[in-house]
C-alpha cells in the first residue's frame, strides 16, 4: 500500500462573491515533500496556505491532514462542519510564517518562542525555554533572545519567526512569500534557515515564493498556479527547463526578465 499523503485537497474551491479564486483544486503532497508554489498575482496561491490554516473557509470540497478531514470530521459515516476542538487538533500540526513577521512586538525573541508551547501545548517554562533556545540557535540567534522585535532586522525577525512556528513542533510548515518583505541582502539568511530546516527536519513544506532560482533549487515540486489553477507542476528540472503550459513559459520569461 502507498502512504496516505500528508496534505490532501480534494476539489476545493474559494470563493468571495462572484470571484473564484480557487476553482475545484486538487493536490496531494507526500508526508516530507518539499513544493514550491508558484504564479502570479491573484492566482490564488496564499489562498491555499491560508486555508490549511484556517484562516479561510472553504466553499466546497475537503482538506485532509494526515488522513483527517481538517474543517470537517466524521459522524455516522458523513462529513459534516467540525468543531472547534476537532479543527485545532488538527491544526496543531501545522505551521506557518508569514510574509510580514507577525511577531509580538512587546515580547522578545525568546518570549515570543515560548508563549505558544505554554499556553497552547500546557509545556513548562523551563522545557519552552530550553526548546526556544535550541531553536534560536538553529536559526543563528542565540545571541539575541533577550532582544525585541524593534531591535533586530527584519531578516531576524523572520528568523525568529520561524523558531517561533517550529516550537510548536509541527509536522507541516507553510511560508508565504518570506522573504518579499525583506532588503535583498537579507534574503539569504532567512533562505539558508529553510533549507537548514528542510535538511535536519522531518517536516512537509509547502511554499508560496517569489524566488525562482530557490524553488528551482529546494524543490521537490512545483505548482504552477493561475487563475485559480493549476496549469502546470512537476520536478523543478521540468517545469522551469521546458515548461509544457504556454502559460508558465509566459510568467517565467516575464519573472526572469524582470529578475
Amino acid at each position: 500500500m502507498t502512504e496516505q499523503p500528508m496534505v490532501r485537497f480534494a476539489n476545493v474551491s474559494k470563493r468571495y462573491g462572484a470571484l473564484t479564486v480557487l476553482d475545484g483544486l486538487n493536490l496531494e503532497i507526500a508526508r516530507g515533500e518539499k513544493v514550491s508554489i508558484i504564479g502570479p498575482s491573484g492566482s490564488g496561491k496564499t489562498t491555499v496556505l491560508r486555508m490549511l490554516m484556517t484562516l479561510e473557509t472553504i466553499n466546497d470540497g475537503v482538506i485532509w491532514v494526515e488522513g483527517q478531514p481538517l474543517t470537517h470530521m466524521q459522524r455516522n459515516g458523513t462529513l459534516v462542519p467540525a468543531d472547534l476542538a476537532h479543527i485545532r487538533k488538527i491544526r496543531a500540526k501545522i505551521g506557518m510564517v508569514f510574509q510580514s513577521f507577525n511577531l509580538f512586538p512587546h515580547m522578545t525573541a525568546m518570549q515570543n518562542c515560548i508563549e505558544a508551547p505554554i499556553t497552547v501545548l500546557g509545556m513548562k517554562r523551563a522545557d519552552a525555554e530550553a526548546r526556544a533556545a535550541e531553536l534560536l540557535d538553529m536559526v543563528g540567534l542565540s545571541e539575541k533572545k533577550d532582544h525585541y522585535p524593534s531591535q533586530l532586522s527584519g531578516g531576524q525577525q523572520q528568523r525568529v519567526a520561524i523558531a517561533r512556528a517550529c516550537a510548536m513542533r509541527p509536522k507541516i510548515m507553510l511560508f508565504d512569500e518570506v522573504t518579499s518583505a525583506l532588503d535583498p541582502e537579507l534574503v539569504g539568511e532567512v533562505l539558508a534557515v529553510i533549507r537548514k530546516l528542510g535538511r535536519e527536519h522531518d517536516l512537509t513544506m509547502l511554499m508560496v515564493t517569489h524566488q525562482m532560482g530557490f524553488a528551482k533549487e529546494f524543490s521537490d515540486r512545483v505548482c504552477f498556479f493561475h487563475a485559480g489553477k493549476i496549469c502546470e507542476q512537476g520536478p523543478p528540472s521540468e517545469l522551469f527547463g521546458a515548461p509544457k503550459n504556454e502559460r508558465t513559459r509566459q510568467f517565467l520569461h516575464a519573472v526572469l526578465e524582470a529578475g
